[in-house]
């Protein structure tokens, strides 16, 4: 978020931003930005998509599962989703 002048930003300007970028916002902030994803959802408002990594997780563990996400991913399916790694 640093690069792109959202570091120190709330949720729901950060969801704003990846939603108008049309990014999947990969995150360890596991407390409070699935409300605000959601609510996205509940709203109708565009949500790209959230993976979640629990902050404990192994760092591999993690890299393959993102690696089996993209690749059995089709464009815009994770859309109003999120996702919990690892599996």
């Amino acid at each position: 978020m640093q690069d792109v002048g959202l570091s120190g930003k709330d949720d729901p300007t950060i969801l704003e931003w990846a939603a108008q970028e049309e990014r999947i916002l990969l995150t360890h902030d596991v407390s409070t930005i699935t409300r605000y994803a959601y609510d996205r959802v509940r709203l109708g408002q565009t949500m790209p998509g959230v993976i979640e990594v629990s902050p404990d997780a192994a760092v591999g563990r993690v890299i393959e599962d993102i690696l089996v996400l993209v690749e059995c991913s089709q464009d815009g399916e994770l859309e109003g989703q999120v996702q919990y790694l690892p599996w």
